[in-house]
């Protein structure tokens, strides 16, 4: 029996979608928590009056500590367990989270972004890892792009609380409301540690004294040496240059786009800060569409189809904004972008953990959210740099580049679908 059949067998399917609800309420703590500047920035260069280089810098800061949080994350999930990763990098990530609120200076600034990235950084793979062992193989595509859609819930919620509440008392409190995470985070995650990370490091004996006697053989998990150098091998070399390319372009384009889009939007069409604000709350919203059909075709018509026609999809809406005039218009195409965009990440979410054995599943997600991470470091500096002079040259790049990874993903991919994994 695999390991995987046991979790098919022995979980009950209501255990498996309670997970699912409180890994998704973690997860919508960080999508909050990384996404939460945005609507900062305006507020931030004007009471600082600081420059767009100063500003990229405390941006890109977040995915600096996010690179470091993402390599620690799968030596410590690894050795700890899903389950204490997890809730480690939860409460770091809300502690200097909350403290950002109370900064006064750029340095300081970047000082509290760069430790709350580290938390957000370790979070996402080590929700990821644990939710995708803990769920059966006939759902675990879906879960695992459910859990990723609530990154779009947490982004709303925040964006919803930034254009209403803080945009009255002051934009501190974009931080100072996750005190309440704090408050309740010692209640996550009341569920055991996954059977496949048991059965690894204690055996079966283990297993049984949890479920009881098993009437089957458990098959030994791939024994591997946990480096990132297990990834490229030759037997995972090709699976590896997926996962760099999908996750490096995805977070390029959607921290590109969303780090400075209320900038864009003043750039671009001339409206107010509070109209930008707006415009840009209305670009979280279109996230959640996007994930909410990737549910649906992933166990549809496969991963790797589902996975090019979005990469597809991102880089022809970011051409399609070279044609359109208008304000609406312009919000339309950039919802569509939206959409796309969230897609893609939905998908790689589920993807990667389906294309790597358990031994190592941990690192290749830790590895994954490091390629997103150098790419959002990139990112801000990137839309910086363009966006007093020509933000066409940056959606031109965005969309060649979105087109390449779309094509790509047909002879580096694997179709995973319905398949087991050791």
């Amino acid at each position: 029996m695999k390991i995987d059949h046991l979790v098919e067998m022995y979980i009950p399917k209501s255990k498996q979608m309670k997970l699912l609800v409180i890994t998704s309420l973690a997860w919508m703590i960080g999508a909050a928590g990384v996404m939460v500047l945005t609507f900062a920035v305006p507020d931030i260069i004007s009471e600082w009056n600081v420059s767009t280089a100063v500003m990229s810098t405390i941006i890109s800061s977040t995915f600096m500590g996010m690179l470091i949080g993402a390599l620690s994350s799968g030596i410590l999930i690894d050795f700890f367990g899903r389950k204490n990763g997890t809730l480690f990098y939860l409460a770091f990530s809300i502690l200097f989270t909350f403290l950002f609120g109370f900064s006064n200076s750029p340095q300081v600034a970047i000082i509290l972004r760069f430790l709350s990235g580290i938390g957000y950084g370790g979070l996402l793979p080590a929700v990821n890892t644990y939710l995708s062992e803990y769920t059966s193989i006939r759902i675990r595509g879906r879960y695992l792009v459910l859990l990723e859609a609530s990154w779009a819930v947490g982004s709303i919620l925040i964006a919803w609380f930034a254009v209403t509440i803080a945009e009255e008392f002051g934009w501190r409190w974009n931080f100072w409301i996750f005190l309440v995470g704090l408050l309740i985070f010692p209640f996550i995650i009341p569920e055991k540690e996954t059977p496949k990370y048991i059965f690894k490091k204690f055996g079966k004996e283990r297993i049984e004294k949890i479920f009881g006697e098993l009437k089957d053989d458990i098959e030994p998990i791939e024994e591997s040496r946990i480096t990132i150098a297990s990834l490229f091998t030759r037997r995972h070399i090709r699976k590896t240059l997926l996962v760099t390319v999908s996750w490096f372009t995805v977070s390029f384009v959607y921290y590109a786009l969303f780090s400075w889009a209320p900038k864009i939007f003043v750039s671009q069409l001339g409206i107010s800060i509070m109209q930008a604000k707006w415009f840009t709350f209305f670009m979280y919203v279109a996230q959640l569409p996007g994930y909410l059909s990737v549910a649906y075709l992933i166990e549809k018509i496969g991963r790797k189809m589902t996975l090019s026609m979005y990469f597809s999809g991102m880089g022809i809406s970011a051409l399609a904004l070279f044609f359109v005039s208008g304000n609406l218009s312009f919000l339309i195409v950039m919802l569509v972008i939206s959409f796309f965009t969230l897609g893609v990440w939905g998908m790689v979410y589920a993807y990667t953990p389906e294309l790597f054995p358990t031994s190592f599943r941990g690192t290749a997600n830790g590895y994954a959210g490091a390629m997103a991470r150098i790419a959002g470091i990139i990112a801000p500096y990137f839309t910086g740099y363009f966006i007093d002079k020509s933000v066409s040259v940056a959606l031109t790049i965005i969309a060649i580049i979105s087109l390449i990874v779309g094509f790509l993903v047909f002879p580096l991919g694997e179709e995973t679908k319905a398949k087991p994994v050791n």
